[in-house]
């Protein structure tokens, strides 16, 4: 399917990471925004709020970030794609709603643009510290879908993956970018509708009276949606439910209803898992990063490799669900994981979790509020490589 040629701001721009979101947004046939300006993500909602009335788009400025969540949520089940943005403070606000939508299967975007916490931390500075967060910040068994662009192009291209995702699965999808990224300038080429890949919402054609909202029958399957007051009986709940989302309080249904949950997403980590690889295939260390960071973390590569040092990347484009076959197999090859993190240490742990104690993990971490030195990252290669 195309994109709607009206919404797509076709050309070479010169844009940071904030409003090439928002273009990828609308380019993927998002028209309806709900959210509360925070600092680094307001940039995001200001161009959506210039750009929707051009394209016919709904922007609403909520009362705080509980009813932003709860605002898309509805959005999606009257027939729009949605999605809102905010920052550390606002994400914990938001993981309530999150786990509703999950429950419910409602397919909507979550920006994050990360900065320095815990708090109200670093307000203008960055951070990567909400990563573990975005995987488990809502209770109960569940699984998510959380990507992690890298440049300002990204954020254009991976909105829309995001998007894409988050129709296909059914499942809220949350880009977590960094404020480096959000608020780096670089050229944004954006192509035009015809060459955009965008997935229509799939929706439901038979009789009324046979419809069920959801489908537990296969952990790959969703079940397809129609659009509030078309004249569906359906009934909608975070409780746990049965295929007609109908409150079943039972043992039996409770399984049926989580195991679909996190089979429709685990089973499938392979087709939705994005990974950038460089020379792994022979790699004594391997440089695990993600975001701004992997950036940075070129520059100890390419030292590394100067020094004759056999080093390979692999950058986590999807963070969740988590490429943990990838990393084992990887861990039988190499001696040495390095993990640059804006953080004291969290995607390290999962890489720790994944090799299996086959190959170390070294983590370097940052506290945030900045990038990470370089030279910090060639250290912990060098100590992988000895």
């Amino acid at each position: 399917m195309e994109a709607d040629p009206i919404g797509v701001a076709t050309g070479n721009h010169y844009i940071d990471g904030d409003h090439a979101c928002a273009e990828g947004a609308i380019a993927a046939g998002c028209r309806f925004f709900a959210g509360y300006p925070i600092t680094p993500s307001t940039e995001v909602a200001e161009r959506i709020a210039e750009r929707f009335p051009k394209v016919g788009g709904l922007f609403i400025q909520m009362e705080d970030e509980l009813a932003s969540m709860a605002a898309i949520i509805g959005a999606a089940w009257s027939g729009s794609k949605a999605m809102t943005v905010t920052s550390g403070p606002g994400f914990s606000l938001m993981m309530e709603n999150l786990g509703l939508a999950t429950m419910l299967e409602t397919p909507c975007v979550l920006v994050n643009v990360q900065r320095g916490g815990p708090s109200t931390g670093l307000p203008t500075l960055t951070g990567q510290a909400d990563m573990m967060q975005a995987r488990w910040g809502s209770h109960g068994d569940y699984e998510i879908i959380a990507l992690s662009p890298n440049s300002p192009q990204e954020c254009f291209d991976l909105t829309v993956t995001a998007f894409n995702l988050a129709e296909t699965w059914r499942v809220p999808v949350l880009f977590m970018m960094d404020e480096c990224v959000g608020h780096m300038t670089e050229k944004v080429v954006i192509p035009e509708a015809k060459r955009l890949h965008v997935v229509p919402r799939k929706y439901y054609r038979g009789k009324k009276e046979s419809y069920r909202p959801f489908s537990f029958n296969g952990s790959a399957k969703t079940a397809p949606m129609v659009k509030t007051g078309d004249g569906y009986f359906i009934h909608v709940t975070g409780l746990t439910h049965d295929e007609r989302g109908y409150p079943v309080i039972n043992a039996e249904t409770q399984d049926k209803n989580v195991r679909h949950l996190v089979n429709k997403i685990r089973d499938n980590e392979e087709k939705i898992r994005l990974l950038e690889e460089d020379g792994v295939a022979d790699a004594d260390v391997i440089v695990i990063a993600y975001g701004i960071s992997s950036r940075v973390a070129l520059k100890a590569v390419n030292d590394a490799r100067n020094k004759g040092i056999k080093v390979g990347t692999l950058r986590l484009i999807t963070v969740w669900p988590f490429p943990e076959k990838r990393i084992r197999e990887l861990a039988a090859t190499t001696k040495a994981f390095v993990v640059p993190e804006i953080n004291m240490g969290q995607i390290a742990l999962e890489v720790e979790r994944a090799s299996r104690g086959r190959a170390k993990t070294l983590l370097v971490p940052h506290a945030g509020g900045w990038v990470h030195n370089p030279n910090d990252i060639l250290k912990a290669i060098e100590e992988g490589a000895a």
